[in-house]
């Protein structure tokens, strides 16, 4: 029987949630501890710390693109500054030219963010929208009835 290798990848939950937090995907992660994708599905199923660590990253990194989303739909100001160096009587002088900048706001990060977070009010299609609950209800009423059995007579 082939040894396992969650003893090794146990002390390296922490490294899995940062990988999670900087976007890797599941393949990447799998690769970066040596194991096959198979393996960390694997993983994913028997033990929840990992799982915990894939998770916890996952939203944090989910988090902080809507932030960025969000401030760039409504726009923002931000500095720059730019160094530049001058020769004044001989001497090298450095000067910081600091600017302040606005970045109106973005329509498409404006639709985005409505289109998921208000997607009654935002969908494209609402017909559609509303046959896919219709269609979802019925396939939880047939899962009811294959369990339990047609109670209606």
């Amino acid at each position: 029987m082939a040894k396992s290798k969650w003893n090794h990848v146990k002390g390296k939950l922490g490294l899995v949630e940062e990988w999670a937090k900087s976007g890797l995907t599941e393949s990447q992660i799998a690769a970066n501890l040596g194991i096959s994708r198979s393996t960390l599905s694997g993983f994913k199923i028997r033990y929840s710390e990992f799982l915990k660590a894939l998770s916890t990253g996952r939203e944090v990194a989910v988090a902080e693109l809507e932030n960025a989303l969000f401030k760039r739909a409504l726009g923002y100001d931000f500095e720059t500054s730019k160094v530049s160096i001058k020769m004044i009587d001989g001497r090298e002088v450095k000067f910081t030219e600091k600017t302040k900048k606005h970045l109106p706001p973005d329509v498409a990060a404006c639709f985005i963010l409505l289109k998921n977070k208000d997607r009654p009010n935002w969908c494209d299609n609402p017909a559609k929208m509303d046959l896919e609950r219709e269609i979802f209800e019925f396939h939880k009423l047939i899962e009811k009835v294959k369990l339990f059995g047609d109670d209606t007579q």
